[in-house]
């Protein structure tokens, strides 16, 4: 009989080492005092695609040699069905000791445990938690899964978790090993922080919401619409609004509706705070359907279509950086506080990029990139609330400048008015010496029209007697006019007779008297001698045929003819007229373009 017990001692021996060997196990030393550094579950873990392997298929998987390590940094990354994990913890103690494996995230809907000594073959399950059971059925109070186990004195045990995320979803097969007061005083450190957060988020939704009614400001209700969608969408997803709200009827969906609802608020607050719709408006319809996703993605979060939820909001965070642009476009159009926008969504961006690498499992799970996003997102309120008061406090002094100028309007003296009237009146007068100046000059040319000109004249002509100095009446006219007017069209002409009178300008002096009698006829009086005066009209028709407008691809040439009249003691203005409108018709009828003189 001896012989017989020895034997199965032995053979049992060679069963659990072939078992370890199997498995890559060594098992996990443990005593009474872990502070949740040490790990359980990452080299040998099970991928079950279909969810539906029980205790004994997934025994029989690891007899098989079918566990291997984990070939991410801590995440199965995005699978169907559930993962499977063994380990071995060792009590070395001589005493009894209690522990508490926990979950590292939040993300999980089921977790089932089972355990066994190494010296019997027997498994028993140890815990059944699920996100959509009652909160009072988890053994211990605490908003993530946590499994109590207890190791008598010098025993080693197995384990076998089922982490199950049901259709597609993220896994950390992985747990953290704590002493119980260890883990209770984690909790109070992590839920002081949380309540911090959430204080923050709550007293920041109320400010606006009291400030956004009395100023009845848009802009102000959606940030306090906002910042109270962030507390029920971090309170869902970190597991608080199942243990203190929702404690009978929670549902892994609310956490897809809550960050939905955010998302959605965020990107309609970002749109009304950038105002893209008015000064981007290319870019608005980016911003719309990023509204238009994260409206889908609430739809497929409300009826549980998941498939449409992964696709979504996928979609959302990769879209997230784009609102970051669009502040910085606006910051470099002048709107100071998109600048600061932009930081603040920046942070945002930089908490869902790094929960999405340890989602991916491109970097390990850890207390600090965990609880990263929700501290990115109180930043981002936090920035974004500087920046809304950057924004209030321009518009306020705005306001106070509008009705300071208006308080200054009302409290004008008497004497303040009457300084206005005067002004006015001065400006009336100022206006009617400018009417009469219009009155006096030709309205196409500018220059002084036939009465203006005969007026100055006859006192130009009275100056020069009295001073007996000669005086040279000119008489132009422009030669071949109405065909001009006639083939080319009277905007031609007239933009003619502008360029005529700026030739002529150019060459005469101030005190020289130019006007348009009419139609395309204009006289000159000058004070020179006649040799001077002949020399001005040879300039005058020379400068005037070198004029070359362009009409309808079409080049007009310019010409004009020259009629000259002398003063003498008995010279009128009138009587010039006439012998300058002789001497110019004969111009015309010995060939135009040329000046002729009044016979003495």
């Amino acid at each position: 009989m001896a012989r017989l017990f020895l034997k199965r001692v032995v053979f049992a021996c060679l069963i659990l080492m072939l078992w370890q060997t199997a498995s890559g196990q060594t098992p996990i030393t443990v005593s009474g005092n872990e502070d949740g550094t040490l790990k359980t579950g990452r080299s040998a873990v099970l991928h079950d695609k279909s969810g539906t392997l029980s205790i004994v298929g997934a025994e029989q998987a690891l007899g098989q040699g079918k566990f291997s390590a984990l070939k991410s940094a801590g995440s199965t990354r995005l699978k169907p069905g559930a993962h499977w994990s063994y380990f071995q913890l060792r009590n070395t103690e001589a005493k009894p000791v209690s522990l508490h494996l926990e979950y590292v995230d939040h993300q999980l809907i089921d977790l089932d445990a089972f355990a066994r000594a190494t010296d019997t073959g027997d498994w028993s399950q140890i815990a059944a938690l699920s996100m959509e059971k009652p909160f009072g059925h988890r053994l211990v109070e605490h908003n993530r899964f946590v499994v109590p186990v207890t190791l008598e004195a010098n025993q080693t045990k197995e384990f076998l978790v089922r982490f199950g995320s049901r259709e597609r979803g993220y896994a950390f097969p992985s747990m953290r090993i704590w002493s119980p007061d260890n883990l209770e005083m984690q909790y109070v450190r992590e839920s002081t922080m949380i309540s911090f957060l959430f204080g923050g988020f709550f007293l920041m939704g109320l400010f606006a919401l009291i400030a956004g009614s009395v100023a009845r400001n848009k802009l102000l209700l959606i940030y306090s619409l906002y910042a109270f969608s962030k507390i029920t969408c971090w309170a869902t997803i970190l597991g608080y609004t199942h243990q203190f709200v929702l404690r009978e009827s929670f549902h892994w969906q609310l956490m897809s509706i809550g960050g939905a609802v955010t998302i959605l608020l965020g990107h309609i607050f970002a749109r009304t705070f950038l105002q893209t719709r008015q000064y981007t408006p290319r870019l608005d319809y980016l911003v719309l359907a990023m509204i238009a996703n994260a409206g889908l993605l609430l739809i497929a979060a409300v009826f549980q279509v998941k498939a449409v939820a992964l696709v979504t909001i996928t979609l959302a965070l990769l879209m997230y950086p784009v609102i970051a642009v669009i502040a910085m476009l606006r910051w470099r159009q002048g709107q100071a506080e998109a600048g600061i926008f932009a930081i603040a969504w920046s942070f945002l961006v930089a908490g869902l990029i790094m929960q999405a690498l340890r989602d991916l499992g491109v970097v390990e799970h850890s207390l600090l990139n965990y609880y990263w996003p929700p501290v990115a997102s109180f930043t981002e309120m936090l920035t974004v609330m500087f920046a809304l008061g950057y924004k209030m406090r321009r518009l306020y002094q705005d306001k106070e400048l509008t009705e300071q100028r208006y308080l200054d309007h009302l409290v004008k003296s008497k004497s303040e008015l009457e300084t206005e009237v005067r002004n006015r009146t001065r400006e009336l007068e100022q206006a009617k010496r400018i009417a009469e100046q219009e009155a006096r000059t030709d309205s196409l040319t500018g220059i002084l029209n036939r009465r203006s000109f005969l007026e100055d004249a006859r006192l130009r002509l009275k100056l020069a007697k009295r001073n007996q100095k000669p005086c040279c009446l000119f008489m132009f006219d422009l030669d071949h006019f109405k065909q001009i007017n006639d083939t080319r069209g009277h905007g031609v002409g007239d933009a003619v007779l502008c360029k005529f009178t700026e030739t002529v300008t150019k060459s005469i002096r101030e005190t020289d008297v130019f006007g348009r009698l009419g139609g395309e006829e204009f006289a000159l009086l000058v004070e020179e001698p006649e040799n001077a005066a002949r020399a001005l009209a040879e300039r005058l028709r020379a400068d005037t045929a070198h004029i070359n407008m362009l009409a309808n691809n079409h080049e007009v040439h310019v010409t004009t003819s020259i009629g000259l009249a002398f003063s003498d003691a008995d010279s009128t203005v009138e009587k010039l007229l006439q012998q300058a409108d002789e001497a110019m018709y004969r111009a015309k009828l010995e060939g135009r373009n040329r000046v002729v003189a009044a016979s003495q």
